[in-house]
């Protein structure tokens, strides 16, 4: 594993570590720098092509939905907004690199997974609802075209697409219900550790 690797993931670690027992600084420098290493490692890509440009601005896009977690409450709207552009770019992306093959399966979980995620927070969500909603149906999407990829091709590219979405959604699966409906201790922890493991799956298909 290279050096860049490596740097990302102990930024990383040590991101979810203040998440679950470190300081709050900690938590506020080590998550911008492990998007910022990430956005390094695209740059460092064999080839620079279409797809890795697609995924370096759904990285951007990430770093300023993060960034704009920081302030205050109100700008929980432009988070999501953000978070919801980074993985339409993401699904952009897939589209560009698939031959499309419905695998009927995989569509009819991720609208389970939605239906019943929705069911769990809704009303909880007031003013957020459709936001939340659309930021949900996006995300599955995302998963959607990620897994349609690696049925069509199951190449190791595929493959780590597929993990990095599925971490994704997870992530937020955690985050969305611990926000909304009750809150547990490990939530954050594991929402960190699903959220860099998926964007790190997702950046490291550059190099598959």
């Amino acid at each position: 594993m290279s050096w860049p690797f490596i740097a990302v993931f102990l930024s990383g670690w040590l991101y979810v570590d203040a998440r679950y027992r470190g300081t709050r600084w900690q938590g506020w420098l080590f998550k911008p720098i492990t998007l910022l290493l990430l956005v390094l490692l695209v740059w460092q890509a064999p080839e620079l092509t279409t797809y890795s440009y697609l995924i370096l601005l759904g990285l951007v896009a990430t770093l300023i939905a993060d960034l704009l977690l920081l302030l205050p409450r109100e700008r929980i709207l432009y988070a999501i907004g953000a978070f919801f552009l980074s993985h339409l770019l993401y699904t952009i992306a897939f589209a560009s690199q698939m031959t499309f093959s419905l695998f009927w399966p995989l569509p009819l979980i991720l609208l389970a997974i939605g239906i019943v995620l929705l069911a769990i927070i809704w009303t909880k969500l007031h003013e957020m609802r459709w936001p939340i909603a659309a930021y949900i149906g996006m995300t599955l999407l995302m998963v959607w075209f990620a897994g349609e990829q690696y049925f069509a091709r199951s190449t190791n590219l595929a493959f780590s697409v597929l993990c990095g979405t599925v971490l994704l959604l997870l992530a937020n699966v955690i985050w969305l219900i611990s926000h909304y409906r009750f809150k547990f201790r490990l939530a954050d922890a594991l929402v960190a550790a699903c959220y860099f493991g998926g964007h790190f799956l997702i950046v490291r298909s550059l190099y598959l």
